[in-house]
């Protein structure tokens, strides 16, 4: 890319009604205060039918409530009971919302190849949103993974993470040093 070109930026969101950021809180606490009800069937009162859920490597994609409700929701509460979700930050503009957080759970079912270890951890998670009409449309989600099994005893970058710079254990090559 050439010095200062720039590809297009924040696309989805520019022409945002920002009438509708009101509607978009009411429906987004709403929808948080469900989950951590532990609501599963009546969940789509939030999602509109076509709603997309799009998340990091080892969460997937899923398409419409129903796959949301079997592919997530039932999954992630079988591995993890007693779980409280609890937004940190929550943003709002027109027809967006995000979130990032915590929730605090039980290891009490297998996750990712872990059997239950009845540890109490934390599942860091960011979430972006879209609400037309009343309805989450679409949600953008990045739940940490690797923290979570890293809780579990299982270290995924198998210490080769950039831990090792926080730490002092690695010194952190520079752009000047690595041969092009």
């Amino acid at each position: 890319m050439t010095k200062g070109a720039r590809p297009e930026q924040a696309a989805l969101s520019r022409d945002t009604d920002m009438s509708k950021t009101e509607e978009t809180r009411r429906v987004i606490e709403g929808m948080v205060d469900g989950l951590n009800d532990h609501r599963i069937d009546d969940i789509g009162a939030f999602f509109a039918d076509s709603f997309r859920w799009m998340g990091n490597q080892g969460c997937g994609t899923k398409s419409g409530v129903r796959e949301f409700q079997d592919n997530w929701q039932r999954p992630f509460q079988a591995a993890f009971s007693d779980k409280v979700c609890v937004d940190e930050a929550r943003l709002y503009m027109g027809e967006w919302a995000a979130a990032f957080g915590r929730q605090e759970a039980t290891h009490s079912g297998s996750f990712m190849g872990v059997e239950p270890t009845g540890k109490k951890i934390e599942i860091r998670y960011m979430d972006f949103w879209k609400v037309v009409d009343g309805k989450i449309t679409d949600n953008w989600v990045m739940v940490d993974f690797p923290h979570v099994l890293a809780q579990l005893g299982v270290d995924v970058f198998k210490g080769e993470g950039w831990e090792a710079y926080d730490e002092g254990r690695w010194s952190p090559p520079r752009p000047d040093e690595v041969p092009s």
